[in-house]
């Protein structure tokens, strides 16, 4: 059943883990490199791989024996560090960023945009909101991802370095929040 609140609220985690705004430096130098980062192909790409996780990322954990709320606990986990990444600005997990022809898909659609974090709130998020939902949570976010690729030169002048560094800390501080959500919810389960 659709349900607007939940709607808002998973939007609103897959913004924060996305950081698509937070990646525009790394989409800059893309660009810079390459020559151009084909906006469409990227967004479908990383659509492509978030539904089909939506879909058959329970099953893929089935095979090796992991249930739903175990998995929502690791990602809590994940969202947690991520969080942490956000606020302190260190790195704890590793990006690679690869030149070439395929710089849409590798490393912008995957795994910049769909990576694991990304796909762990999937399934994490699974466990306490409807799929109809959290479908349309990805599509918002997916129209969001295509008008910051397409307009991101225009945004890094608008917001400047400043700016960046602030919405990076707000949505740290939303997927801190979340992770100890998950984990409270998950736990007692």
């Amino acid at each position: 059943m659709i349900n607007f609140k939940e709607i808002a609220s998973v939007t609103l985690i897959l913004f924060s883990i996305i950081d698509i705004l937070g990646s525009i430096p790394i989409i800059i130098e893309l660009r810079k490199r390459n020559g151009k980062i084909e906006s469409g192909k990227a967004t479908i790409v990383a659509g492509g791989i978030m539904i089909t996780f939506l879909f058959v990322g329970k099953a893929i954990l089935n095979l090796f024996g992991i249930d739903v709320e175990s998995f929502a606990v690791a990602g809590a986990i994940i969202i947690l560090i991520l969080g942490m990444e956000m606020i302190l600005d260190r790195s704890f997990f590793k990006q690679e960023h690869e030149a070439g022809n395929a710089a849409s898909i590798v490393p912008l659609a995957f795994p910049l945009i769909a990576g694991a974090g990304t796909l762990t709130t999937i399934l994490s998020l699974k466990a306490v909101y409807g799929h109809y939902n959290i479908l349309i949570g990805i599509i918002v976010n997916l129209i969001f991802v295509y008008i910051v690729l397409k307009s991101s030169v225009w945004l890094e002048r608008k917001l400047g370095h400043g700016g960046f560094n602030i919405l990076r800390k707000v949505f740290g501080i939303i997927l801190l929040s979340l992770a100890v959500k998950l984990l409270k919810e998950n736990l007692l389960a």
